[in-house]
């Protein structure tokens, strides 16, 4: 298929990024993002698995933090094994359906994890400014009812997004990205005829702002709180607990801000890979990780799932400590 086709052709496929022509750079592609997917899908795994069998993290944090991981999970399994395929394949090929499902899933995961990161300051916010009511107003009727409308709420936020973006007809279809991204479809479109998800993206950014604004009005009432604890050791406490989602949500935010607050690049450059891979893959690699560092309840039933503790007590006994 021609990369330029004529004023408002149908597109029957896309052709994606090649991200080098020589096969032995595209194997060493399909290598590097296979060993990152195994990684963010094993850390993953591991948070899922230790909060669904440890009895004592079932609380209202570990409930989102579980669903966090699930949401990781979602948003890199749409995008980086389609690219991994085209590497070892020597294709760039994605049909006009694979793009829609690809957009689709994508933002629904995506928004779903913004959503969350919302719900999870309120928790934050509760647990500390108000602990004698925690257990009243974070019930469990109170935490489905929170993350099914945070689920409800990325897909409504998929369908606005990819709905405004396929309703323009597009007069190429090489995609300088290694995925359908939104910003490198609009590209595409013919003679800027985009209004409808220019509307959407209005939207989208007035909810963002205000859930951006919430969460920061949240974090100082709560660091305001925190700052009035009479003991040190609660409040390093309160800090090992606020601090690990403060850090998730400015990744979450500088990373993906700065790439699609960015005018996209008619033309392919590294450097634009780079941001892509940097809001794409770096977050559902370093969030487990970030929440675990410190949390001991965490890394205990992590050390526990994975035999760890079991063999560094049996070591102690049999070494006579």
């Amino acid at each position: 298929m021609n990369e330029n086709l004529d004023n408002k052709s149908y597109v029957a496929e896309f052709l994606l990024l090649e991200l080098s022509a020589i096969r032995e750079l595209q194997i060493l592609h399909f290598f590097l993002f296979l060993g990152l997917y195994l990684i963010i899908v094993s850390e993953n795994l591991l948070i899922i698995s230790a909060v669904a069998f440890d009895h004592r993290l079932h609380t209202p944090m570990y409930f989102f933090l579980m669903n966090l991981a699930i949401q990781d999970i979602g948003t890199i399994s749409v995008i980086v094994p389609k690219s991994m395929a085209n590497s070892l394949m020597n294709t760039r090929h994605i049909s006009y359906a694979g793009c829609v499902v690809q957009v689709f899933v994508y933002i629904f995961f995506v928004g779903s994890d913004f959503f969350l990161l919302t719900v999870m300051a309120y928790d934050r916010y509760v647990a500390i400014c108000n602990p004698l009511q925690y257990e009243m107003v974070m019930n469990r009727i109170a935490c489905n009812k929170r993350v099914a409308a945070v689920w409800i709420g990325g897909f409504l936020y998929a369908v606005l997004h990819t709905s405004g973006t396929f309703a323009t007809p597009f007069c190429s279809n090489a995609i300088n990205q290694f995925f359908c991204e939104i910003p490198q479809l609009l590209t595409l479109a013919c003679s800027n005829s985009y209004s409808l998800e220019i509307g959407v993206v209005i939207i989208c950014i007035i909810l963002a702002f205000s859930c951006f604004v919430y969460i920061v009005v949240t974090y100082v009432h709560i660091f305001s709180a925190v700052l009035k604890f009479p003991s040190i050791q609660g409040r390093k406490k309160a800090f090992s607990t606020c601090l690990p989602h403060l850090i998730v949500f400015s990744l979450f935010c500088f990373t993906g801000g700065f790439a699609y607050l960015r005018p996209p690049s008619n033309t392919p450059s590294h450097l634009d890979f780079v941001l892509t891979v940097m809001y794409t893959i770096v977050p559902p690699v370093f969030n487990p990780i970030i929440y675990s560092m410190r949390n001991r309840d965490l890394k205990n039933a992590l050390s526990k799932l994975l035999g760890l503790r079991h063999t560094s007590l049996s070591f102690t006994t049999s070494m006579g400590i």
